[in-house]
């Protein structure tokens, strides 16, 4: 057996053993340095009509079940995560505009997002902080998480649906100016006027919960 199916090997149990997802760095430094993308590559095409696939979510690999099989693993029970109308938007304006400020944030909205928004966000792993912005104040900005891109289904957030992808849909009302704004024109940094600063908080949303927008739908599939 060749060195190189020894390392396609290799790389097939560390990732089957895996706890999580690991990039192609971590896989290399986990098998000393080796340069695991041709193997990687190999193993790709090689589940690709397999019951399990190798995929590659957020430059993170793993193995998870095939699309059309997902019917024979499906839960005759499932528990379903639900956002609240202004964790939905909040969470849709970071996925389109990241990095984002919490500033940012509620000049696309056109309303003050509350702490506890963002708290939901990140306690479910799809919204992290990314650091700060090298303005006056340094505001903290977030971005989305690579859990958030597998739970979705995306390769990565070029993968996003876009504004006519979402009306057609029926997801995106084509007379909704906001939401338009929200998805295609991001507004200059951190200036909000004074009727902005007056305007409803989440408060009243969050009150209601309703399920996440069909666009951000997590897709029938199992490891």
């Amino acid at each position: 057996m060749s060195e190189t199916d020894d390392l396609v090997r290799a790389v097939e149990a560390t990732l089957f053993a895996a706890e999580e997802p690991m990039t192609a760095d971590a896989l290399s430094a986990h098998l000393g340095g080796a340069d695991v993308r041709d193997a990687l590559r190999e193993l790709e095409e090689h589940y690709r009509e397999r019951g399990v696939r190798l995929v590659e979510r957020g430059r993170r690999w793993q193995f998870q079940t095939a699309p059309d099989l997902a019917h024979l693993l499906r839960r005759e029970k499932e528990q379903v995560r639900r956002l609240s109308r202004a964790a939905t938007e909040v969470l849709a304006i970071v996925a389109y505009h990241e990095p984002v400020s919490r500033a940012e944030i509620e000049a696309i909205r056109g309303v003050q997002t509350s702490g506890g928004t963002l708290d939901v966000l990140m306690e479910a792993g799809w919204v992290r902080v990314a650091g700060r912005r090298e303005v006056p104040g340094r505001p903290v900005i977030y971005a989305t998480t690579p859990e958030f891109l597998s739970h979705f289904g995306l390769q990565s957030r070029r993968d996003l649906p876009g504004i006519d992808e979402l009306k057609a849909a029926g997801l995106l009302d084509p007379v909704d100016e906001a939401y338009d704004e929200m998805v295609g024109n991001r507004r200059e940094d951190g200036e909000e006027s004074a009727e902005e600063s007056d305007r409803r908080t989440d408060d009243d949303d969050e009150a209601a919960d309703t399920p996440h927008t069909a666009a951000l739908e997590k897709p029938d599939e199992s490891a």
